[in-house]
This record gives C-alpha cells, sequence and structure tokens, in this order.
C-alpha cells in the first residue's frame, strides 16, 4: 500500500506535493465482530483535513472533509472508487474493506478552523464516501467535527445514506442556531431487490426515508437527493412516482434527481456487476455511456422532467444537489412580547 502517494498540493506542482501522513503513522486494525467481519481499517494521523474541491468540478462548494476513504455501503457504482488505487488499492473489494480513518480529523479541523487563514466558508461532507457509514459507529469522529464546525459558526452541509446521523441530531440542532446547516440524505429508488444488490452496505431505503422523517420532526430540514436514478433498474415512470411517493411522505424539503454516472474505476465494477446480475443490459449501457461518464443530456433532462413534475404533483420542490438549506429555528416559549426567531 503507498501511503506516500496521498498528496496535498494546492498548486497543482508535484515537486512541491507534501505527503498527507507518513507510513510510520499508520496503525492496522481488524474487529471480529459481526458487523466489522472481513473489513480492515487503517487508522492514520492526517496532517491537513479541509480539502479544496478541485476547479474543473461540478460541485457547487469549494471545501470538503472526508474523515474515511473507502466505505462500507459497498455501493457498485461509487464514484469515489477511483481513489483507492492511489494507494495500490482495487477500487472493487479493497474500496468496500480497507477503509482509512483519519482518526485526528475532529481536532485537526477545529484547528484549522482557528487559523487567521481561514475565513469561514461552506464545508461540505459525505460528498466522496460517507462520513456515516458504519465505521463512524465506532470510530465516532463526525461528533467532534459537528462540535468543532458549530463553535466557530460554520457553515455546513452533510450527504449520507447512513442512519447514524439520528445519533448526532442534537448536535445539529445546535449548530443549527448558529449557521447554515444543510442536510441531504440519499435515496435513488425504493426497489428492495435492487437494494439488496446494489447497495448491500446500506440501510434500507424505507430507513433512510424514517430518518428525514425524523429530521424533519425535529425541525431540521432535509432534503433527498435522488441518486442515483439507475437506467433501465430504477427509471420506469412507475418506479419514479413510487420514489417519489415516498420521499415526499417522509417529510421531506425537497428531491433532487442525479442520474448514475460512471467514472473510471467505479465503471469496471459497475460493468461487471451488472454483467453478473443483468447481463442481457450490458449492450445497452455500452451504448448509453459511449460518450463518456455521464448519460446523455437527452436522457438526463428526460429524467430531471418526469421527478420535477412528480414532485410538484406530491407538494415538494426541487433543490439544487450538496447546497445548504436554512433550518428554522423552533419557536421560543410565549412571553409578553414575542418575537419571532429567524436565522435570516
Amino acid at each position: 500500500m503507498r501511503w506516500e502517494n496521498l498528496t496535498v498540493d494546492p498548486a497543482g506542482d508535484p515537486a512541491r506535493a507534501a505527503a498527507l501522513f507518513g507510513a510510520d503513522a499508520v496503525t492496522t486494525r481488524t474487529f471480529d465482530t459481526p458487523e466489522f467481519r472481513g473489513i480492515t481499517f487503517h487508522e492514520i494521523r492526517a496532517r491537513s483535513i479541509v480539502n479544496r474541491v478541485p476547479g474543473a468540478s461540478r460541485m457547487p462548494f469549494e471545501w470538503t472533509v472526508n474523515p474515511y476513504r473507502g466505505c462500507t455501503h459497498a455501493c457498485v457504482y461509487c464514484f469515489a472508487r477511483k481513489s483507492h488505487s492511489y494507494l495500490d488499492l482495487d477500487t472493487g473489494l479493497d474500496f468496500d474493506s480497507q477503509i482509512v480513518v483519519k482518526v485526528n480529523a475532529p481536532d485537526l479541523l477545529r484547528r484549522q478552523l482557528g487559523s487567521r487563514r481561514w475565513h469561514g466558508e461552506h464545508i461540505a461532507m459525505g460528498t466522496n464516501v460517507d462520513c456515516y457509514q458504519r465505521a463512524e459507529g465506532r470510530y465516532r469522529l463526525m461528533p467532534g467535527i459537528i462540535a468543532a464546525l458549530r463553535d466557530h459558526a460554520n457553515p455546513f452541509s452533510i450527504l449520507t445514506k447512513g442512519t447514524l446521523i439520528l445519533r448526532d441530531l442534537e448536535l445539529l440542532k445546535q449548530a443549527s442556531e448558529v449557521t447554515d446547516v444543510g442536510i441531504s440524505v440519499s435515496v435513488g429508488f425504493t426497489d428492495p431487490e435492487l437494494w439488496r444488490t446494489v447497495e448491500p452496505g446500506t440501510p434500507a431505503p424505507e430507513r433512510r426515508l424514517d430518518a428525514v422523517r425524523v429530521l424533519t420532526d425535529h425541525g431540521i430540514g432535509c432534503g433527498v437527493l435522488m441518486a442515483p436514478v439507475i437506467p433501465f433498474l430504477g427509471d420506469d415512470p412507475a418506479q419514479l412516482r413510487a420514489t417519489v411517493r415516498a420521499i415526499a411522505a417522509s417529510g421531506a424539503t425537497s428531491v433532487t434527481p442525479l442520474v448514475l454516472h460512471l467514472r473510471p474505476g467505479a465503471r469496471e465494477w459497475f460493468m461487471a456487476w451488472l454483467a453478473h446480475y443483468h447481463p442481457h443490459l450490458v449492450r445497452r449501457y455500452e451504448r448509453l455511456y459511449a460518450e463518456g461518464s455521464y448519460a446523455p443530456k437527452w436522457y438526463q433532462r428526460r429524467i430531471t422532467r418526469q421527478v420535477h413534475e412528480l414532485a410538484q404533483e406530491y407538494g415538494i420542490g426541487p433543490s439544487r444537489a450538496g447546497m445548504p438549506r436554512r433550518m428554522t429555528a423552533a419557536p421560543e416559549p410565549a412571553a409578553p412580547e414575542p418575537t419571532q426567531l429567524t436565522l435570516l
């Protein structure tokens, strides 16, 4: 495993690149428990935790925090799979079972937020691998991360498939009182058979929507990223309707569709999965994604239009993926001259 390949180089100059951590700082562990059997954790002490998004990225944010590399959710389409190749690990099973844990992430973030060079920009989490994957139940990095962001009143957003986010509900409520906080849960479909094979390590879609309901019941606005919409497996009009209907019933503030994209690393793993479970679709996928990682614009526009029409029918609106939404503070008890609280 090549730890020295993980470098930070803001100027893009390989000669100036510095390792994010040294090989002598890595501790490898396994846990003989059912939920972690077959998984290896590489605990490291990172030198940097706030990452700048490349300028060419389509993401609507500039800074991210990723306390983990690799993901036990094992989603076969995950675009982050390519990052494991930088460690000489494969983008398939190794991505699912060799998890890098930045054990000093909370302390490092707190120090970086307090730096005079930091100007309080929005930080997005869960945009690479899920910060509420199963490993978080053991390592508990997110409470410290959220607390640091809260204490510095730094705006942030979280995208997750993990219901473990409910553990940190109180911290999220506290943070929302002092800064912009955006929460999105990813639910691309509600088909149980599709879920079991394509997202085997995640909570079931209905459990994720239960989490949306709990968040909204506690006054935390939560949108749903309807991602990915999987061509020929999850894009039938009846499937789209069932998914949007379930999302609306959860109380989600918005629904944003995103069609499956297949970047290098993820593409090979997904196509192998497709050949095993749905071999009759391989040629159709080769044609649909013949031009690159993304489905054709006409297909993306069709899905977006269908989902937005259904969202309007069920009373929820679209939103830009990954962008923060202002949480509305709960009203205080009545006073002689009540004041309407607002965070706007």
